[in-house]
């Protein structure tokens, strides 16, 4: 059972905590991690204290792991250019239409 809380993102490994510049931490949900001309970015969707998002708001960020060391924390990093920004939120609207698509599926097959 989902818990209504947290939007069903009551999993730790399914959210992160992010430092903002101005020091504020906020805690996102992982929406999903995208490769996008041959560099991975990350979908995140910010939560309030109750681990609700009431906006819609998605942030991206560039994602790199390091491939010496998998224990290590993956980077975050901002994309600073607006075509990449573009063609990441492309890719994301992309896969939010392919996962629409497979719930309708699934749904289908539910019946």
């Amino acid at each position: 059972m989902e818990n209504k809380n947290t939007n069903g993102y009551d999993d730790e490994e399914m959210t992160v905590e992010l430092e903002l510049e101005d020091g504020q931490m906020v805690n996102c949900a992982i929406i999903t991690i995208l490769t996008v001309d041959k560099q991975d970015y990350i979908a995140l969707l910010p939560l309030d204290e109750d681990g609700n998002n009431d906006d819609g708001e998605v942030w991206f960020y560039r994602y790199a792991e390091d491939e010496n060391d998998p224990n290590a924390e993956p980077s975050l990093s901002y994309i600073d250019d607006d075509d990449e920004y573009e063609n990441v939120a492309d890719a994301f609207d992309e896969y939010l239409d392919n996962v629409e698509f497979d719930e309708i599926i699934s749904e289908g097959e539910d019946e």
